[in-house]
């Protein structure tokens, strides 16, 4: 669980990486999303910007205390109506954990995970039950850290920092090799680009990101 101070600071230490390639790779995952859409660990909120109006409705899950205040903050705020606490009627938020959803199957046109296949407790658990709520022909948009597929140096590192690493990140993982998972859960991948980001610890910068068809 992240803690009150650090969901507090969560995007002012995220502004760096959010402004360079976040942002940007949020908005091309995104950038078909409509329909029923649920979002798995929210966090603060950083994809709200990338819906629109694309959404009829928009189901966001974040099990952590701390980081959904800082959600119903924004929602309230970006509504207009953050005196009284109300949000977008359209709009959803819960407290499920990904792997555990209390959803019918065939519930979602769309399910959105960025940056949060790197913590959760069981990867393949939460895939599963994501393609499961979703209806046929439906798809999955991510944007998540990985194992580095490339380089053999920096895979050692991660491996060899993971300890440290998740005790400071709220147990985020950077040895998950997510886009086998992906597969191997019943997705088939619509896009996929492998990409690094310039800045931060070497052991975060690789990141895949696209769409995958629930098959």
């Amino acid at each position: 669980m992240m803690g009150w101070l650090g969901a507090k600071l969560y995007d002012r230490l995220m502004r760096g990486a959010e402004s360079k390639h976040f942002s940007q790779w949020r908005r091309e995952a995104l950038s078909e999303v409509r329909g029923d859409v649920l979002e798995i660990g929210a966090g603060t909120g950083a994809n709200l910007r990338c819906y629109g109006e694309a959404p009829t409705r928009l189901v966001l899950l974040e099990p952590d205390k701390n980081m959904r205040k800082q959600l119903l903050a924004k929602l309230a705020g970006a509504s207009g109506n953050a005196s009284s606490g109300n949000m977008p009627d359209h709009i959803e938020v819960g407290t499920a954990y990904a792997e555990n959803l209390p959803y019918e199957d065939d519930s979602f046109d769309w399910v959105v995970s960025t940056l949060v296949l790197c913590s959760v407790r069981d990867p393949e658990a939460a895939l599963k039950e994501l393609h499961r709520v979703l209806r046929p022909g439906g798809k999955l948009a991510f944007v998540e850290h990985v194992l580095d597929y490339e380089d053999h140096a920096n895979r050692r590192r991660q491996r060899r920092w993971q300890p440290v690493w998740g005790m400071l990140t709220a147990h985020c993982q950077v040895i998950r090799d997510t886009g086998r998972s992906i597969e191997e859960c019943g997705f088939q991948f619509e896009t996929l680009e492998r990409d690094r980001l310039r800045l931060g610890p070497k052991i975060v910068r690789p990141v895949i990101r696209g769409r995958a068809l629930a098959v």
